[in-house]
């Protein structure tokens, strides 16, 4: 299948009743796009053009405390750091009337698909996981650096925070204006969205769920992908029921906003395999 880059999309912005904000492009079978946690719904933009060119409505949402999306309501208890971002989009598939959707989450954003595919069998059309992982809570250590990066932003501020990060993400044959795009994204994050974004990956392990995921799968990742890493998402593949794999050549964590095209060749194969 040959994929090119179509002139942009228009894109329009919708806000639900829990102030999450959705850059929405294009017209077709509905599918939603989960960024990771540096990122933004510019994160997916590149690809969600790519995906609408092709005849699919997409909707790249900015995940509570990000972007335009107003930041995460407290829990009983009074935090803002303990927010279920799986019932929120589970919630916002409803909201919007989209169900079942094409579901797409990178790197954490693919730790929320999973949830929700596993929990919303009946809400999710297919499942794509990029450069993803389990969640850190699949150890005591993983979770404590995850935790960690909190203070972390908080002591740096988002800028320097992103300069000391950001570099990790793509391959060293990354083009030099998306890697400034990606530090650039990381830089804007928001001190409410990021803890509660960190605080959702250090207790989660989707590893015991990942059996019960019903919808088709595709899991992509950088072949350069020194953050999560290859091996973590054949573990993924592996773990998930009649999922494929696919690696993003010349590509590192970052794959969907350094390789939007390859992607979603990746991406529109796997579909169109389905009969979607």
């Amino acid at each position: 299948m040959t994929v090119t880059a179509e002139p942009a999309a228009q894109v329009d912005r919708w806000v639900s009743a829990q102030g999450i904000s959705l850059e929405v492009r294009g017209a077709g079978d509905p599918v939603l796009l989960l960024h990771g946690i540096g990122g933004s719904a510019a994160a997916c933009g590149a690809l969600a053009e790519v995906l609408s060119s092709h005849g699919y409505r997409t909707y790249c949402w900015d995940a509570p405390g990000y972007g335009r999306s107003a930041d995460p309501a407290p829990s009983s208890d009074g935090s803002t750091e303990r927010c279920d971002h799986g019932v929120v989009v589970a919630d916002l598939i409803a909201e919007l009337g989209a169900e079942p959707i094409h579901l797409l989450g990178t790197s954490w954003g693919g730790v929320i698909a999973t949830a929700v595919a596993a929990a919303n069998p009946a809400a999710v059309r297919s499942l794509v996981l990029a450069d993803s992982t389990r969640g850190s809570g699949v150890n005591q250590q993983r979770a404590q650096g995850m935790r960690a990066r909190i203070g972390e932003l908080r002591e740096l501020g988002g800028p320097a925070f992103a300069a000391a990060r950001a570099g990790r993400l793509v391959s060293t044959a990354c083009d030099a204006g998306i890697a400034r795009a990606v530090e650039s994204d990381m830089a804007r994050v928001r001190l409410p969205g990021y803890a509660a974004a960190a605080e959702f990956m250090a207790r989660t392990d989707t590893g015991p769920s990942l059996a019960a995921v019903a919808a088709p799968t595709l899991v992509l990742v950088g072949a350069d992908d020194i953050v999560t890493g290859v091996d973590e998402s054949r573990l993924l593949a592996d773990a998930i029921p009649g999922a494929r794999f696919g690696l993003i050549l010349d590509a590192g964590h970052a794959a969907v906003q350094e390789k939007p095209v390859e992607t979603a060749a990746h991406i529109l194969r796997f579909w169109k395999e389905l009969g979607e």
